[in-house]
């Protein structure tokens, strides 16, 4: 009777995909030519290389790809180890219906961060050699390490929604019965990892533009992992809402809220710190490329969310709180870009902008994020129930054998359907 839950289930899927290309949409027409174009480049970058697909070179060898796939990509899938810690290490219950969007979006941010930084690497096949061949003293080590770490972490932390799915109670007791020392370890790893892509630019001191040059970069990138986490948190549960028809956590995302806006607070007084300790007034003030970057970065990214933040009436409306994480979210990838690519330029005497192949194949992987988000929260209980039973449009249908499956193919697109067998006595 299970294996054939499970085939049911299969087909389930089967009809699912099968009725996405059949009810065509603007976002799935944008999805399909993103992916398209994605997978284009793809073949190019790796049947030619990373000179015939990228505007990289020996001079600047690190760009769109290390820059947003995978230094923003880590910081934005914070929001996993920050909710885990508040609900299982902190007890803050009110923020379990947040819990399993957390941990999937952090999953699949981990999952694509490791198979961008593929299109990167000169010898993508070497990937596994920081297994095997250890550099205790390299920062790039010990980031790569906690990577994989951390990635295995989720994994085991989102696997009981699989193993519910499926009905493998053995395994998801094994897992639900460790899963507070794999929080503690995640947030270990996490808070290692998210600091030591800081220490990656202290070796760079005459190199980097001195707007973003500190000694203080492996906090800066914690702290503004910690803040953009609980803003990717809101961002997702905003989107979620309006696609699957539930309703918003509003009064759990407005304690969040008071999170993101604690950080900034800490963030902007080591930066007004920097600006002290490195006379940073004759740059802060010179309008250049680099200055308006900055200021834009500190203004429209940390103070101006940071203030809204502290309103209550913004952290008691949706709009608010949307409007202030897409800032946090706007800031924190300014940054990043900044430190990785802009702060450099200037020395190298380079002005690095990528080709249409590389932002082809970052957009496919951001894609690839959304939809496979998508078919994971359409196929398996990363919302809790009593959302999923008040959805728009959800059915739950009863079927007695494997052949009543085939009545599912004509029911509308907008119907989300839940099948369950019915047992005999």
């Amino acid at each position: 009777m299970a294996a054939m839950e499970n085939k049911m289930n299969m087909r389930n899927i089967y009809f699912q995909v099968k009725n996405w290309f059949r009810h065509m949409t603007f976002w799935k027409s944008i999805f399909l030519i993103l992916m398209i174009a994605g997978l284009y480049s793809t073949v190019v970058r790796f049947a030619f290389g990373l000179g015939a697909a990228t505007n990289l070179s020996d001079k600047f060898p690190w760009g769109l790809w290390i820059g947003f796939d995978v230094l923003c990509g880590v910081g934005l899938a914070a929001g996993g180890f920050v909710v885990a810690a508040s609900v299982y290490v902190f007890h803050l219950d009110a923020y379990k219906a947040l819990i399993r969007p957390a941990v999937l979006t952090a999953f699949l941010g981990y999952v694509l961060v490791v198979f961008a930084l593929l299109f990167d690497l000169g010898r993508p096949w070497n990937i596994w050699h920081p297994l095997v061949m250890w550099n205790p003293h390299s920062v790039m080590f010990e980031v790569a390490w906690c990577v994989m770490l951390y990635t295995t972490v989720l994994a085991l932390e989102f696997s009981p929604i699989v193993f519910e799915r499926f009905e493998l109670e053995k395994a998801e007791k094994m897992v639900h019965s460790v899963i507070v020392p794999l929080v503690i370890l995640g947030v270990m790893l996490s808070t290692l990892h998210q600091s030591s892509l800081g220490s990656l630019y202290l070796i760079t001191p005459e190199k980097t533009y001195p707007l973003w040059y500190s000694g203080n970069l492996p906090f800066l990138f914690f702290l503004t992992a910690v803040a953009v986490g609980p803003a990717m948190v809101t961002i997702e549960s905003f989107l979620s809402s309006r696609a699957f028809h539930r309703e918003i956590e509003l009064s759990i995302l407005s304690r969040l809220g008071k999170v993101s806006a604690v950080a900034l607070a800490v963030y902007l007084v080591l930066k007004i710190e920097d600006m002290i300790n490195y006379n940073l007034a004759p740059y802060l003030f010179t309008f250049n490329l680099e200055g308006i970057l900055y200021w834009t970065e500190i203004v429209a990214g940390v103070v101006l969310p940071m203030v809204l933040l502290i309103i209550p009436q913004v952290r008691a409306s949706k709009r608010g709180l949307f409007c202030s994480a897409i800032l946090i979210v706007t800031g924190f990838v300014l940054n990043r870009m900044d430190v990785s690519i802009t702060a450099l330029e200037r020395h190298y005497a380079v002005n690095y902008f990528p080709s249409w192949m590389e932002i082809s194949i970052t957009m496919m992987i951001v894609a690839a994020g959304f939809g496979v988000f998508a078919l994971a929260a359409k196929n398996l209980a990363v919302f809790p129930k009593e959302e999923r039973a008040h959805a728009e449009n959800y059915e739950v249908v009863i079927v007695d054998s494997e052949s009543s499956l085939e009545a599912l193919k004509h029911l509308p697109e907008t119907v989300q359907v839940e099948t369950r067998v019915r047992t005999k006595d």
